[in-house]
């Protein structure tokens, strides 16, 4: 809708100065679509995707991981990337579908065209027919000029409709002759309007399983459903976690004018137990920020956000459950910057994605949550001085964070 940025509190005055420093930097916002940028050398900007690895062009302002995994995806954009296949790419938010969506269209045919990505969860149900199709003048209340919709302003290109599964019915019917025809009328229009474009659309959820529920149009699914790519989230290729924070600290240091060599060998522990429900986009804030509030050579744990900090101290096990030790596994605290390797640690977590339908329990659990979290703050993260104050013994106290944990993961 036109944001260039957003801030989150507890507000630094440096970081708002940076932040509009930068926006006012940028062009102007005007609709038109995004243009490709010139491919970029593929020596300096490739990954091992298989025998030729410099096949594959990469965004030049993203890294991908080398885990195995990702490298199975980067195979499977090397193959499609050059065919017309409509794609639909699935992962949890911040873990890079557009980013992927891109590499995809600057691999591709089309990478002299225009590449238009939209966010359909922000579309609205009036506006999201004029925005993807366009409207003419005074075909509604406010339609004061024609406008151009994004179908029209991709033609020739790629579009990306990220988060498919919200729109509406309605606006599915119309989607679902665009795809079989090649064709959009705008809104109040009377000719249509032939179209080539490629079709990427992204999902957190599977399609298939929103078309069972009756929440997406199951022929829509299968026009788009010529190639799927699944984007694990980085939980669960903790192993890539290295690359990408030292890649995002480097960046950051460039943009803020700053000489940190990387991150603490406590910090490198909280970050590879740490369950990163935003994925990279969490991983990139945090560290933009740490940079940001880092006066010495690393990044100490005083500057991480207090839910990222304390989480091991509000994932809560059995009494006699073995816990992580105080011994950080790092020797090298320059790690972040030669990518030295990680442990694989997994912990759950409690701070995990909100609960999707707020029942009464579940509105009770989240107040005791709160209760329980300031006790312990109060006792310096003492369970059996919480346990005390709260009165309730040591066990319930488990039980209870137990009880929440496995409700957020339901």
């Amino acid at each position: 809708m036109g944001a260039f940025d957003y801030v989150t509190k507890p507000l630094f005055p440096e970081e708002i100065l940076i932040t509009i420093k930068k926006a006012l930097e940028q062009e102007p916002l005007e609709s038109h679509p995004v243009k490709s940028k010139p491919a970029v050398s593929a020596a300096n900007h490739t990954v091992d995707a298989g025998k030729n690895p410099k096949e594959l062009i990469i965004k030049s302002d993203y890294i991908f991981g080398n885990s195995a995994v990702f490298n199975e995806i980067l195979q499977q954009i090397k193959r499609v990337s050059p065919t017309n296949y409509s794609i639909i790419v699935y992962g949890e938010s911040g873990s890079g579908k557009e980013v992927i969506a891109q590499t995809i269209h600057v691999n591709s045919k089309r990478a002299d065209k225009p590449f238009v990505a939209i966010d359909c969860g922000a579309l609205s149900k009036e506006l999201a027919g004029s925005e993807l199709f366009g409207h003419e003048k005074g075909s509604f209340t406010g339609a004061l000029n024609q406008k151009i919709g994004s179908f029209e302003l991709a033609n020739g290109g790629t579009i990306f409709l990220d988060e498919i599964a919200n729109l509406s019915y309605d606006i599915q019917v119309s989607l679902l002759r665009v795809v079989q025809e090649r064709k959009i009328r705008r809104i109040g229009g009377t000719k249509d309007i032939e179209i080539d474009v490629r079709i990427i659309v992204a999902s957190n959820e599977k399609l298939m399983d929103s078309a069972r529920k009756g929440k997406f149009r199951e022929d829509l699914y299968h026009r788009f459903n010529e190639f799927s790519i699944d984007v694990p989230p980085l939980r669960q290729r903790k192993e890539d976690l290295p690359v990408f924070a030292a890649y995002f600290l480097a960046q950051t240091c460039k943009e803020l004018d700053k000489e940190i060599k990387g991150l603490s060998p406590q910090v490198a522990q909280i970050f590879m137990q740490y369950n990163w429900p935003g994925n990279l986009r969490e991983l990139k804030n945090v560290i933009k920020r740490s940079v940001l509030l880092t006066d010495g050579p690393l990044v100490e744990v005083s500057v991480l956000p207090f839910e990222i900090s304390n989480y091991n101290k509000l994932s809560f096990e059995e009494p006699n459950a073995p816990s992580y030790g105080s011994q950080s596994p790092f020797e090298d605290p320059t790690y972040a910057r030669n990518q030295a390797a990680w442990p694989n640690a997994g912990h759950s977590s409690i701070t995990g994605e909100a609960i999707n339908e707020k029942s009464l329990k579940a509105v009770s659990l989240d107040a005791e949550f709160n209760l329980i979290v300031e006790a312990l703050k109060k006792v310096n993260y003492n369970k059996s001085k919480a346990a005390k104050i709260l009165d309730v013994d040591r066990k319930t106290l488990y039980n209870k964070m137990k009880e929440y944990k496995l409700l957020k993961e339901e």
